[in-house]
């Protein structure tokens, strides 16, 4: 059963991962996308938390947890090996607050697709996740309400990965993300022109850019776990992410087109294309920041864990040509999650509750962005519960998260957004030795 879901949600996945607009923020409009990428469900529970490693979940954060993840249950024998399986999405709806009004906007997503195949103390993973998502519908009024300009874009970066991890010692691991990443930004303005009345002219103009990105980068994980007393477990976590480069092909296009005054739909009349060869700009070089985390956390094991981790990047090295508006500008992003979990009795026979893992955590982030002297940061507090399903401690995690985003100071747009989150994590044996030919 498990195995016809793999390939159904890759199936969803690959269409999803080019149809969908990942996100409705207007902070999308900056570089390339707003980020997607924040761990699976699990972590978004504990306010990101992802410097816990077990047996039956998929982290997708830290490659080292991929290395020694047979089930206790199933000790590796050469007969037996547990597969994990990880899918998740969510909807966020969001209500966007400025000064001068509010509006609420909504998106749904594919948030990642993993499979992680353990063999003796060597683990790997490989998968698909969208890194980044752009998606934004913009309006410049004048002081009369009149229309200046239209901002519309769509888009992001996904990235597929593989991932191998290494038990070196009984408390210690290490491992490896190997990333391609890809995809693409679409972009467009128009410029609204009036006549000598004040009424928008019959035919407008609109200036369409896309751009295609691609190339490849590396994570490093390492990962302790060890007892520090009978019954406390010390758990603690580094990651790091050298800076790499993104290849950006370009091209631009200019449309003469007429909108619908009713509906505001946008219908083409004529399209030329534009030269960004003559100026350097049809194939750029865009630098993505190095990364690293660090965290640590006690716990009872298989009953509770509480942990902090610490993220920074160096957002401030972000530099395309392409992508520079004048206004907006990076500096080092940042973040801290504290978290943990909860489980009443997880090998309880007579009450299914108990077995339910419950979680909860709160997360403050600097995004990197800076728009007119204001950074943009966000807060988030989380929660969620692990439910048991069929055998092998496969479960559905559900997640619940409130924040916001932003600022209205400086005429900027602040988001309060709820979010809800969904997956599976599922455990089956998908090799096993024959008995009989």
């Amino acid at each position: 059963m498990i195995k016809k879901l793999v390939l159904v949600f890759i199936a969803l996945f690959a269409i999803q991962s080019y149809a969908q607009e990942g996100t409705a923020s207007p902070y999308s409009f900056y570089g390339i996308g707003s980020l997607k990428f924040k761990g699976t469900v699990e972590n978004g529970s504990m306010g990101g938390l992802s410097i816990y490693k077990d047996s039956i979940h998929v982290n997708l954060r830290n490659p080292a947890t991929y290395a020694e993840n047979n089930l206790s249950i199933f000790p590796f024998n050469g007969e037996s090996r547990p597969v994990k399986f990880a899918v998740g999405a969510s909807t966020t709806s969001t209500n966007l607050e400025s000064n001068s009004g509010e509006a609420k906007v909504s998106s749904t997503t594919f948030d990642y697709l993993a499979l992680s195949v353990p063999i003796g103390k060597l683990g790997f993973g490989f998968g698909l996740l969208p890194y980044t998502a752009v998606g934004y519908k913009l309006e410049n009024r004048n002081s009369d309400g009149d229309l200046n300009e239209r901002f519309r874009g769509e888009g992001g970066l996904n990235k597929a990965f593989l991932s191998v991890g290494y038990q070196f010692t009984k408390n210690f691991s290490a491992g490896i993300d190997a990333n391609y990443n890809f995809g693409n930004i679409q972009n467009s303005t128009i410029e609204y022109r009036y006549n000598n009345e004040g009424e928008p002219l019959q035919s407008q103009t609109r200036e369409n850019n896309r751009s295609d990105l691609s190339g490849i980068n590396i994570n490093l994980g390492f990962h302790y776990k060890g007892m520090v007393t009978d019954k406390l477990e010390l758990q603690s976590a580094f990651t790091y992410t050298p800076s790499s480069s993104l290849t950006s092909k370009n091209t631009r296009s200019f449309s003469t087109i007429t909108i619908d005054p009713l509906t505001g739909s946008e219908f083409d009349i004529d399209t030329i294309e534009g030269d960004l060869t003559s100026s350097g700009l049809d194939e750029t070089d865009l630098k993505l920041p190095s990364r690293f985390s660090i965290g640590a956390g006690l716990g009872k094991p298989n009953k509770w864990f509480a942990g902090i981790e610490y993220t920074t990047q160096n957002t401030s090295k972000f530099f395309n040509e392409l992508y520079n508006d004048g206004v907006s500008n990076f500096e080092n992003a940042s973040g801290l999650s504290i978290g943990g979990f909860y489980i009443p009795k997880y090998n309880s026979l007579s009450s299914y509750y108990k077995r339910v893992v419950y979680r909860a955590g709160m997360r403050f982030e600097n995004t990197g962005l800076n728009i007119q002297n204001q950074s943009i940061k966000e807060f988030g507090i989380s929660f969620g519960v692990g439910l048991p399903v069929g055998r092998l401690f496969s479960n559905t995690n559900l997640g619940f998260e409130i924040g916001n985003r932003g600022t209205t100071s400086a005429n900027l747009i602040k988001e309060n957004f709820v979010k809800f989150q969904l997956s599976l994590s599922l455990n089956d044996r998908w090799f096993n030795k024959r008995k009989y030919d």
